[in-house]
């Protein structure tokens, strides 16, 4: 993969998340590359993780979708984790 594959998704990500959380200072992103598949792992305070997960997951799937949609105009397969 380029360097560019995935940027439209993870500023996504970013985007949707820093919306969400409390303490968008405290948002990081670790990035994992393989042939096939982007993994983006975001890291957000203690405080916000139930924030980004939601009820059920919702809002984490939700996020997810919107990523995955994201990543198809860079022609890349993603996948979205929380932690905190």
């Amino acid at each position: 993969m380029t360097e560019q594959e995935g940027t439209t998704a993870e500023e996504v990500l970013l985007y949707l998340i820093a919306q969400l959380v409390e303490h968008p200072d405290q948002v990081e992103l670790e990035i994992e590359e393989s042939d096939t598949k982007i993994s983006l792992m975001a890291k957000v305070s203690s405080e916000d993780i139930g924030r980004v997960i939601g009820k059920r997951g919702r809002v984490a799937n939700s996020i997810r979708t919107l990523v995955r949609a994201a990543a198809v105009k860079d022609g890349v397969d993603v996948e979205v984790d929380f932690s905190d």
